[in-house]
């Protein structure tokens, strides 16, 4: 489940070779399934959508806030903004599954593109012309957000309808992401020097027609149209919500690990990336921040990778093992290592992360009955991306209270705990591979 790429157990992506899964190493050694052709057109066109469309998500963090702070505005202002995107996400998103499931998630997805086209243009339009008003901003994140409930169920269910190995097309994916949230954030920033704001805003827009367009483009063997009418007309619009809440109820692996993530938001999640940034950016400067964030994209696109090759028979317990990485992020930098060595740790961190979000993503997409799957990605990535900003509002009177540097330290111990319980529950330490 971006925002939710990392505030969901996927990557989302949102969306990350482990050592060997307990209690013994035949659970990474698994012989991989054989494999189809991943680039059938379907693929190719998903791909496109969601490596264009991410390049554009990751350098709007940039643009926004380079944007208010050229017209006067403070961080607070910018954190605003950003929060009317959330919230508006957070909310509906378990709307949005519903509406997917009940219509057409293909069709809810290039709406939610094309409204994104116009508010981008519209953002666009205001840095240009130099008259930004932050409710106008917020107003436009809020529609943001809402589309983005409305896009956001369809991925789980789009990639099993267009690779028949799930586990394959999530690393590619999620190692396209990666490299592209490499990229957005230098590219965003040489627009903004030699354009303004406004010229990121434009080229996000584009990406989200680029999208728009290979999904139009896509033909999925979902139901037709009058199949999902008359799907509709023989349920109502609660009862398909309650089904959905019943169903993700009923899968004690999928509700154990959003309970235990949404733990992980709070205590580790919210917390790292501003104290993190406040930790590195004082003592060493931008160019280690930078240097930092780099070793975590590239881990991330490194997991994606590892991700496709092992195949672990329990994709869960594996995941988790994995998981046991990520505790290096926090604890690098609550300890004060030097640069170098908090890079290699983040590395490992963003390795580790990307790998558990392969996992995750194959295991709900395959174990899900389709049907019902957009509804159950949503109740997913709701229960997950709402306690993010909860563990981001808590980070600073934490650090006040007790000092930067044993929250982070906490954070590292607290993610070990968080793979120990994710490894403690049966349904989750046990749940096998299903082909996909």
């Amino acid at each position: 489940m971006d925002s939710a790429n990392w505030s969901s157990p996927h990557w989302s992506a949102v969306t990350s070779a482990p050592p060997p899964s307990p209690p013994c190493a035949s659970a990474l050694d698994a012989p991989a399934a054989p494999r189809d052709r991943l680039w059938s057109r379907g693929f190719s066109l998903y791909f496109t959508a969601r490596s264009v469309a991410m390049l554009g998500d990751s350098m709007l963090p940039v643009a926004l806030s380079a944007g208010l702070l050229q017209h006067g505005y403070g961080a607070g202002d910018i954190g605003y903004a950003m929060a009317s995107f959330t919230a508006c996400f957070a909310g509906l998103v378990v709307l949005g599954g519903v509406f997917a499931d009940r219509f057409s998630a293909r069709g809810l997805m290039i709406g939610a593109d094309l409204a994104r086209v116009a508010t981008q243009s519209l953002a666009a339009w205001l840095f240009f012309s130099g008259h930004v008003v932050l409710w106008q901003i917020c107003v436009i994140g809020a529609v943001n957000g809402v589309a983005g409930a409305m896009f956001q169920p369809g991925v789980a269910s789009t990639v099993p309808q267009v690779a028949r190995d799930v586990q394959e097309a999530n690393g590619v994916v999620r190692t396209a992401e990666s490299l592209m949230a490499l990229a957005g954030p230098a590219l965003a920033g040489v627009l903004v020097a030699f354009t303004s704001a406004g010229g990121v805003f434009a080229v996000h827009a584009g990406t989200y027609a680029v999208s728009a367009v290979c999904l139009l483009l896509l033909r999925l063997p979902g139901r037709t149209a009058r199949e999902a009418r008359d799907a509709s007309a023989r349920s109502s619009f609660r009862a398909d919500l309650v089904e959905g809440w019943r169903e993700f109820r009923a899968r004690t692996w999928m509700w154990s690990v959003i309970v235990i993530w949404m733990g992980f938001m709070i205590l580790v999640m919210g917390p790292v990336t501003p104290l993190a940034a406040g930790e590195i950016l004082p003592e060493h400067g931008p160019k280690a921040y930078g240097l930092v964030s780099s070793a975590l994209g590239a881990g991330t696109a490194l997991g994606g990778l590892l991700a496709i090759r092992v195949r672990p028979a329990r994709p869960l317990r594996g995941g988790a093992v994995a998981l046991f990485g990520f505790a290096l992020y926090p604890a690098a930098v609550g300890a004060g290592l030097p640069v170098p060595a908090v890079a290699a740790a983040v590395l490992v961190a963003g390795t580790a992360w990307a790998f558990w979000s392969v996992m995750w993503a194959t295991s709900v997409q395959t174990q899900v009955p389709g049907e019902i799957l957009n509804r159950i990605h949503a109740y997913e990535v709701a229960g997950s991306v709402a306690m993010l900003p909860v563990g981001q509002a808590l980070a600073g009177p934490a650090a006040g209270v007790f000092g930067a540097r044993p929250v982070l330290l906490a954070g590292g111990a607290v993610t070990l705990l968080v793979c120990v319980a994710l490894l403690a529950v049966p349904a989750v330490r046990d749940l096998g591979r299903k082909s996909g």
